[in-house]
Parts: structure tokens; sequence; C-alpha cells
């Protein structure tokens, strides 16, 4: 029987190894050419001088590691590695780093990286005689575990390198909204700084929400990015005071219409600013979005805008000035007999929300008769007559 590790074979592997490192250029450029037609790579900032560079230290360093006497290293047996392995892994790690910089997506970078043992291994079949056939069958697991080594380390310093540059581009963004929203009217150089650095137009239209508690948890999730499958709003998010605040760019839309809230939040309970022009406007959108969200109720199930939320800020700045409408009415409809009360509120509740005594009178199936003469009943009690705008509005807003 053929003994793959006799004195022959290692002879005649190292001269075989010795072949290809004498081919170095020729790999180069076979790996150079293949790698431009990984679309990534082609439409990539890597320059030819760059890439073809690389490619011959890339197979220089390889055939080094083929000419180790060990096989290949066991986990963590790094530090036992042979100068030439030690050599191929820090430069694998250096690699991995630089294409992360480079913007280079992780699978380019891997169909890149398998290239690499295909042609190493034409290669020796093309060096190689016909007797080396025994010979090679015994060394492809040496030869693919010394590229796999390099492409473990390459991948795994790529993957800490993107972490690290994630994190560093989501502290420096942090940064710039955080000077952006403690200004209360920010300047043209904060302004422009800060879209030149989040990648937006200052002067585009935002959405905004913000949420405190549980509710700013539920918030961070749905405004986490690929949160959901449908989300295709791009969510910047700051932190400030116990409250969350998240901002987005608003697409183009028809002039006069109303911009839809994201479906990544609309199940999220917050305040809620639908239109703020331009980054500037902003930290007064973050106030007002604040103050609505402190006026959320427990059957609030998601973002409240001043739109829906008008009556609850009227009668909350009423409330702070001393002035409680609620106290006056309750203290007017304190005369109802019983049940009558009820019968009152359900009716006048209904007509403030229509303006139509037909549709109000359907709505309880009552006559329509029956509904003027519970309005009316309404006003002798409470001296406020609906039909007058001013006053109707502050039963709207007591009620609110």
């Amino acid at each position: 029987m053929h003994s793959f590790h006799s004195p022959g074979d290692s002879r005649r592997w190292a001269e075989l190894v010795e072949l290809l490192h004498g081919r170095i250029d020729s790999l180069a450029e076979v790996f150079a050419a293949r790698v431009r037609e990984i679309p990534e790579y082609a439409d990539t900032q890597l320059g030819p001088g760059d890439l073809a560079e690389t490619a011959r230290e890339t197979f220089s360093r390889l055939v080094e590691g083929l000419r180790s006497r060990k096989q290949h290293l066991r986990p963590g047996d790094e530090a036992g590695a042979e100068p030439e392995m030690e050599s191929l892994l820090d430069f694998a790690a250096g690699l991995g780093a630089k294409r992360a910089r480079a913007g280079i997506p992780p699978e380019a970078l891997i169909s890149a990286v398998r290239l690499d043992f295909s042609i190493i291994w034409e290669c020796l079949l093309q060096i190689a005689d016909a007797g080396d056939a025994a010979l090679l069958a015994s060394r492809v697991d040496r030869v693919w575990r010394v590229v796999d080594e390099f492409a473990t380390r390459t991948h795994t310093s790529y993957l800490t390198e993107r972490v690290r540059m994630a994190q560093e581009e989501s502290s420096i963004r942090g940064e710039f909204i955080a000077r952006l929203f403690n200004q209360t009217s920010p300047s043209a150089d904060t302004v422009n700084q800060v879209a030149a650095a989040l990648g937006i137009d200052p002067a585009a239209r935002f959405g905004l929400v913000a949420a405190s508690g549980p509710a700013a948890a539920a918030l961070r999730r749905a405004a986490a990015p690929g949160s959901g499958p449908q989300q295709r709003s791009r969510f910047f998010v700051h932190e400030f005071g116990g409250n969350t605040y998240v901002f987005w760019p608003l697409p183009q839309q028809r002039p006069g219409s109303r911009p839809a809230v994201p479906a990544a939040l609309a199940g999220v309970a917050c305040g809620y600013v639908p239109e703020a022009a331009g980054l500037r406007a902003l930290p007064a959108a973050a106030r007002t979005a604040e103050t609505l969200a402190s006026l959320l109720q427990g059957t609030d199930t998601g973002p409240l805008s001043a739109h829906e939320a008008w009556m609850r800020l009227a009668k909350q700045q009423l409330t702070d000035a001393g002035l409680d409408l609620l106290a006056h009415l309750d203290a007017a409809l304190a005369a109802c007999r019983s049940g009558e009360r009820e019968r009152l509120e359900e009716t006048v509740r209904h007509f403030l929300q229509t303006g139509s005594i037909t549709a109000t009178a359907e709505r309880l199936f009552c006559h329509r008769n029956t509904i003027l003469n519970r309005i009316g009943r309404f006003q002798d009690l409470t001296g406020l007559d609906l039909a007058v705008p001013a006053q109707a509005a502050r039963v709207v807003v007591a009620w609110a």
C-alpha cells in the first residue's frame, strides 16, 4: 500500500509547493479576473491595483501555509501555529477588517474567498505529473484546511469590524441627533451638520413620535432596523429625560394629503406629530409629541396626534390655568332626575359628533322630537346652547 506520509511524498509535495509559489502572479491574475465577475466587487471602490496586490499577498501567504508541517490547527491552538500559519492568519484578520471598511457585502466576501481553493487546486493539477494523483489525493484535505482557516479568520475579522463600525456610526449619529434636540432653535450650521451625519435632506418633511415608560420600550422595538417585514421607513431614535423620540423622513405625497403612520408604529401608543417641516422643526415637534404622550389614555392603542387630542390638550391647559370645565358641567347636571343624566349625556355626545339631529335620532333609535327635547333640557340645566359653536366647544373639551 502506498504511504501518504513517506519521505518521498514529503519531498515531492515540497517541490509542488515550490512550483506553486513560482506562479503567484498567475494565481493573482486569475483571481482578479474571476472576482470582478462578482457584481459587488465590480461596483466597489477597490481599485484594480489594490485588488491585484492583495491577491498576490493572499496567495503568497496561502502557499507558505501549505509548507507548514502541521496538517491544521485545532480550535484555540493558534498560539501554537507555525510562523507561516501565524502570518497567514494575521493577514486574514487585516484583510477581513479592510474589506468591511470598504463596504464589501458579506455574501460577496465569502464568494471571493471561496475562489482561493479552486484556483490553487486547479494550478496544482496543472503542474502535477500523472504519477502525483495519489499524492494530491492525500493532500487535498490539507489544502482545504489551510484555505478554510484563512477564510474563517477573514470572515470573523470582517464581522467584528462591521459590528465596531455599526457601533461607532450609531454613536456618532446619536451625538449629532442629541445636538439637534438640545437646541430650542437649531442654527443653520447645526442643521446642516446633522443632515450630513444622517445622510438626509435638512429641508425634508419628518414625522415624529414620543413615548415614555413601557410604551417607550415598545417604540424602540418597533423602530429597530428590520423589526417587521413591511418596514419601509428609515427611523432615527433619540433618548432624553426618560422619553424616547423616533423620527423619520416622509415620502413624497400629494399637496394637502395627510401623512400615514408607518406600519411599524401603528400599534404603539405614543404622542405623534404627523409632519414637521425640516430638521430645524424637530425640537419643537418633540415637545409637542411629548405633551401629547402625557395625554394618552388606557383606551388608546396607537399614535395620538393633536388632530385627535386637541380637546384633551385644551382641557389640560385650562385645568392647569385653574378653569375646570368638567366641574362646572357636573354641578349643572346634578339637578337631573334619576337616569336622566345618562340619557342627556348620551344624546349630547352623539349630537356633538355629527352636528345632526337626524343622524343622532337614527343612531339612538329615537324620534327627532325626543332628541330636540333632550338637547333643550340640557340647555336649560347648563345654560349652554349646542347650536352656538363656542358654547358647544366647552362641552366637547369638558368631556374630552
